[in-house]
């Protein structure tokens, strides 16, 4: 029985990987969540962990009174996060947080020899290099818990990496495929969080809706299994149905399929190298009778183009994009810009800023720092 830690345990990710906790008896140890002290208490409620993390300090006085006389350390901020993702406890833990916080902790995790299901985007978007080379010195394993990650790693299972001539990455194309710049002026945040097949957190919707998703996902590959740029297609493939898929030399594409439901790939992270019956709904390829598959448009959706671009430039420039982007879609969520200045602050940020190169975590922060910077100067100029 395996034991494990979860980050960011009341979002989508974390509650699904609880769904598979519950089905195959694992010992959750640690918890952490953001605000949502109620939904925390259910789960500790359940799972009985021995210590949880909510990063709202204010959360965390009222989680202390209504746990008190139990059995329950509760920490907060950075500092519990970082305590949850390196409990001595557990074998692996699962860091789904949303946004450049997530890297800190999965430093940490790695720091304390953890093994980690990576289902925050961020961590190897921003940090790669530190992450990678300190997962190497450590000899930690990393599972990608993204659907195409996912799909990835699978089919690379039993082949010689030597032989890999490329990969590709399904996009769904997110709520506005087909749409031209003019007609996304006026989309609202309801229409963006819209999505055709995923049921997911604000943020990553939002995300999905301009192709950052994608492109955070297309930096991440790179990270995960050591190709460059060139190695990667971006294919935008409706039904999500073929998560993603490899082709070696001989010309020979391995994919990987299934239902797009979440927890396929969370326990095939949490628990591998075993495949156990998941609690989801099997994949029929004649009800869905027709696969699709499109060439992204790299014009209209400039965060894909912009995150491309970045993985090219190197250094601190995939975090620049990041934290431009966290920045923006925090402004669009709270109405305060358009859908498409995602995209245009996205880029600006990238042509403004001059990429460095990373050796410590302080040159991630301030890159980031810098990207957030010049988003909030120009809403401001706008406005």
């Amino acid at each position: 029985m395996k034991s494990i830690s979860i980050l960011g345990s009341t979002g989508s990710i974390g509650t699904q990987a609880l769904e598979v906790a519950r089905m195959h008896n694992l010992k959750v140890v640690g918890l952490a969540a953001r605000s949502n002290a109620e939904k925390l208490l259910e789960q500790i409620n359940e799972f009985s962990p021995k210590y949880v993390c909510i990063f709202d300090t204010d959360s965390a006085v009222y989680l202390k009174e209504q746990l008190a006389g139990k059995n329950v350390e509760v920490c907060s901020g950075m500092d519990g996060l970082c305590k949850i993702a390196s409990l001595k406890e557990a074998d692996i833990v699962l860091n789904s947080v949303v946004g450049m916080v997530g890297l800190r902790p999965t430093l940490a995790a790695i720091e304390a020899g953890k093994d980690i299901a990576l289902a925050n985007k961020e961590t190897l978007v921003s940090g790669g290099k530190l992450v990678m080379n300190s997962a190497k010195e450590k000899g930690v394993k990393i599972y990608p818990v993204d659907s195409e990650h996912s799909a990835i790693f699978q089919s690379l299972q039993g082949s010689k990496r030597s032989q890999l001539q490329k990969i590709i990455l399904t996009a769904s194309g997110g709520p506005f495929f087909g749409k031209t710049k003019e007609e996304l002026c006026d989309v609202t945040l309801k229409d963006a969080l819209n999505h055709p097949n995923w049921s997911m957190g604000n943020k990553i919707t939002i995300d999905s809706a301009t192709l950052m998703n994608k492109g955070l996902e297309f930096i991440e590959a790179m990270w995960l299994f050591d190709v460059s740029p060139e190695m990667i297609e971006i294919v935008v493939h409706r039904e999500s149905v073929i998560h993603s898929a490899v082709e070696f030399d001989d010309g020979a594409v391995i994919a990987e399929l299934g239902v797009p439901d979440m927890k396929i790939p969370i326990q095939y992270a949490i628990l591998y190298p075993e495949r156990l019956k998941c609690p989801t709904k099997h994949l029929s390829l004649t009800d869905y009778g027709t696969l699709t598959f499109y060439k992204p448009d790299f014009d209209t959706f400039d965060c894909l183009s912009a995150c491309v671009r970045a993985a090219s430039i190197g250094g601190t420039a995939p975090a620049i994009v990041n934290g431009a982007n966290e920045e923006a879609v925090s402004a669009f969520i709270n109405g305060k810009i358009k859908f498409l200045e995602i995209g245009r602050l996205v880029k600006g940020a990238l042509d403004s800023l001059e990429a460095s190169e990373i050796n410590t975590l302080d040159d991630v922060l301030s890159a980031d720092s810098k990207a957030r910077e010049y988003v909030i100067n120009r809403i401001n100029s706008l406005n």
